[in-house]
């Protein structure tokens, strides 16, 4: 009788466990994201930034709302990553007003741009600001005219379909309800940061298990992905951590990349370096 009530057990929690479908996860169809997990942002990525735009004379736009300050001048370390690796033409676009984000002045600086940059700080903080605004929209037009959007910590997270660690309580929560939508430009992905560093390795975990359909993307320190479409490389000098659903060879809940591996959103495959 007790194997009975158990193996029936069993098939009930197999029935209501949701079924293991393949992510299914995308990048800008033009331009390219550079997507970096926080702390010292090294010149190898800077570099790749500055490439993509057009060169360190190319017009960026430097969105620091994440921080919490209540305004950024030409001294801040926000504004100094920018200009300390040679960018020569920064504008500083930042408020806290969703009608302003959404007026025609605040976002010129945007149609002329090639390339944001999003500082780090609370997700939130970008969510509250400029989710559904005149800003996200010429983010997106940005990107279809080939630029790039690049953004570390909370920049990194903010530009996938969903978002993690958005909660205003603190960023120890992964799935805050109302704070669950990013910018949108990684479709079908999560994207954490600082993983090594703050012992984040299995955070993703529990959300690819509830959203199944998610591509989850951890990301170290000092390490960035640069998404293009249907794939991204990596570049830096941690790792990036894959969660797709399924158990690594390994026994581990994700797979792990490295500095020049390479990864197929389509195919959800890597190809590592030799």
């Amino acid at each position: 009788m007790r194997r009975r009530l158990a193996a029936l057990l069993s098939l009930i929690a197999l029935a209501a466990a949701p079924a293991w479908a393949a992510p299914q996860a995308h990048g800008p169809d033009k331009g390219a994201l550079v997507i970096v997990g926080g702390g010292k942002v090294g010149p190898e990525i800077l570099d790749r930034f500055f490439a993509l735009a057009g060169g360190k004379d190319a017009p960026i736009v430097l969105i620091p709302t994440a921080a919490g300050d209540p305004s950024y001048g030409p001294e801040s370390a926000e504004v100094k990553v920018l200009t300390d690796a040679g960018a020569t033409h920064v504008t500083i676009l930042h408020t806290n007003d969703r009608a302003e984000a959404d007026s025609a002045a605040f976002v010129k600086p945007l149609t002329e741009a090639r390339g944001v940059w999003i500082s780090g700080g609370r997700q939130w903080r970008l969510a509250d600001s400029y989710l559904g605004t005149r800003t996200l929209a010429e983010i997106d037009g940005l990107l279809a005219r080939g630029g790039v959007v690049a953004g570390s910590s909370a920049g990194a997270s903010i530009q996938a379909s969903y978002l993690v660690r958005g909660a205003r309580e603190g960023n120890e929560v992964m799935m805050a309800p109302g704070y669950e939508q990013g910018f949108g430009l990684f479709r079908g992905a999560a994207v954490d940061q600082h993983v090594i560093t703050r012992h984040r390795e299995t955070d993703l975990d529990a959300v690819v298990a509830k959203h199944p359909d998610l591509l989850g993307v951890g990301i170290d320190e000092s390490t960035a992905i640069v998404v293009q479409g249907d794939h991204f490389d990596v570049i830096g000098k941690s790792k990036v951590f894959v969660h797709d659903g399924k158990p690594d060879p390994s026994g581990l809940s994700y797979h792990l990349l490295a500095a020049g591996d390479h990864y197929d959103l389509g195919r959800l495959a890597a190809s590592k370096t030799p």
